[in-house]
């Protein structure tokens, strides 16, 4: 309901709160004290883990009030027993804190590794971008030469086109000249013409610029007003004293002599007549503005009396909240003396925690260092197995590709030992068919001979043997045909078989020679081996004979 003015700034004000000193009464313990260690900034004002803290220690006092007095035995046990359940309750709460430390330095480092990964990243990103451009780079200049060159070509062709007879053409001199882009005006460096060699002619000489008597001949020449300059001080706007200091009633005079001669000039300006309006325009009336409020003027006496109300009013103020401030502290005095007394014991806690830190590091290490033995190990086993598996899939691909080129060279022995039967059965029958002919003339020869034949039958073994070599000929060609139409559906069924026929084929050309290949050596070596036997009983026996 006041409103109070200040000339002082927010940022003079004091921000930290006031602790006055406090006197404690004798028997009171006030459980203020007990927060003496907090101060603003350092666990004022109380968070979360303040007042669990806060709690912990009411709850512990109140413990304390209800352990048994120390005066017979069994009381003393039962206070040992309670005070070792305590213990046991810290020591968890003092675990659970640790946990939870650990679980936000693992967070942090989390955090780090992340951090660190996303840097790797944009590093790596950042070379191959790099390495792109390099190559973009290099690609341009490439295509830049390859242009160079495709133009240069292009003009060889173009002026051997021009003259394709190769017929010698005579200099047209005025040709030459009337065009600007010919030799005589732009010669081509190509040529063997540098406009640049002999552009010394060109250079102006001068005996006044090129020579120091030139200078001085051309420099006497020359005027004084040109060599020696003459500076003029401006005039002062305003008279300058004796001392040269300009008074402030100069500059003053000097600006209402400027200020009368404007007034002058507005008030002896003609006024330009109207210009007679082409449309009519509408005058808006201003909106009248409101009353000057009156502020009445208060005397001194009210004046006075008012700032002495309000200086009062700050003082009760004030001190209303030491009072608050001191009866709170009075409240919690046990509470303070006991965080006093934590806050001691903080120091060999924080020792604690160094020596824990320092072991789980060692064991961290520990740990490391057994992983990374493990890791290597593990990689030489997977080198091993590697280069075991790399063996036996080569050996196995080589004998994949050593069957499949056997199959091959088979099929191509089979299809030239075909052929050569196919030609041996065509020389064959061009020789059953001379044999045949010639038995036929001499049959003929000797019926013609003996008069036993007649006509008919003649006609009718000429037609009976036509028709059996045009049988054998027409089965000659389906069998040809037949041949080729199974080559072509051979081929066919090689180009589209797939792995899996392959695979099989393998595994039956495996399970057709080398399994029985395999057995042959087994017998073998047993057959060796029950010989082995015999022989050296033969050997025995004729030492023994011998002997």
């Amino acid at each position: 309901t006041l409103g109070t003015q200040t000339d002082y700034r927010d940022g003079e004000t004091q921000t930290d709160p006031y602790s006055p000193e406090y006197v404690v009464l004798s028997g009171s313990v006030p459980e203020l004290l007990t927060l003496a260690t907090l101060t603003w900034g350092r666990g004022l004002p109380a968070g979360l883990a303040e007042v669990e803290m806060i709690e912990r220690a009411r709850e512990k006092r109140a413990w304390e009030a209800t352990l048994p007095a120390m005066d017979n035995a069994s009381q003393i046990t039962k206070r040992r027993k309670m005070m070792d359940d305590m213990e046991r309750k810290e020591w968890a709460f003092r675990e659970q804190e640790i946990e939870k430390l650990q679980e936000v330095r693992l967070e942090v480092l989390k955090m780090l590794l992340q951090r660190r990964e996303e840097n790797q990243n944009e590093l790596d990103a950042k070379r191959l971008d790099d390495h792109w451009q390099n190559h973009q780079k290099a690609k341009e200049e490439k295509i830049k030469k390859i242009q160079h060159d495709c133009a240069l070509m292009l003009r060889k062709l173009i002026a051997k086109r021009k003259n394709v007879m190769g017929k010698l053409e005579r200099r047209d001199i005025i040709k030459e000249y009337t065009d600007f882009a010919s030799q005589t005006y732009a010669p081509l460096s190509r040529i063997g013409y540098f406009p640049d060699n002999y552009s010394e002619c060109y250079v102006v000489k001068n005996f006044y610029l090129n020579t120091f008597a030139g200078l001085c001949e051309l420099e006497a020449s020359l005027p004084d007003s040109v060599t020696q300059v003459k500076i003029k001080a401006p005039k002062p706007k305003y008279p300058p004293s004796k001392t040269g200091f300009i008074k402030r009633s100069a500059r003053l005079e000097v600006e209402l002599a400027q200020v009368h001669q404007a007034l002058l000039e507005k008030k002896n300006k003609v006024k330009e007549p109207k210009k007679p309006l082409h449309f009519l325009e509408k005058v808006e009336k201003p909106v009248p503005r409101p009353p000057t409020p009156i502020l009445e003027k208060t005397s001194i006496e009210e004046e006075e009396t008012e700032l002495a109300v309000i200086s009062l009013q700050k003082l009760l103020r004030g001190r209303a909240i030491q009072n608050m401030m001191f009866e709170g502290k009075e409240k919690r005095l046990e509470l303070i003396r006991e965080l006093r007394t934590t806050h001691a014991l903080q120091e060999d806690g924080q020792l604690l925690l160094k020596a824990e830190e320092q072991m789980t590091l060692a064991l961290q290490q520990q740990h490391d260092l057994q992983m990374h033995k493990l890791s290597s190990v593990e990689n030489h086993l997977a080198r091993e197995e590697g280069r075991a598996l790399a063996n036996i899939f080569d050996f196995l691909s080589k004998e994949l590709v050593r069957l499949q080129e056997e199959r091959k060279i088979h099929a191509f022995v089979m299809l030239a030992e075909r052929q050569r039967r196919m030609r041996e059965a065509e020389e064959s029958g061009r020789r059953q068919v001379e044999e045949r002919r010639r038995q036929e003339e001499d049959e003929i020869f000797r019926q013609a001979r003996e008069g036993d034949c007649t006509i008919d039958s003649y006609l009718e073994d000429i037609i009976l043997s036509s028709m059996e070599d045009t049988a054998e000929e027409q089965a000659r060609e389906e069998i040809q045909r037949m041949a080729v139409e199974i080559n072509d559906i051979a081929y066919e069924m090689e180009s589209r078989r797939t792995r899996l026929q392959s695979e099989e084929i393998v595994a039956e050309l495996v399970y057709d020679f080398l399994i029985p290949e395999a057995e042959k050596m087994f017998t073998r070596e047993k057959v060796r081996q029950s010989q082995r036997k015999h022989i050296y009983a033969a050997h025995q026996i004729i030492r023994r004979g011998t002997e």
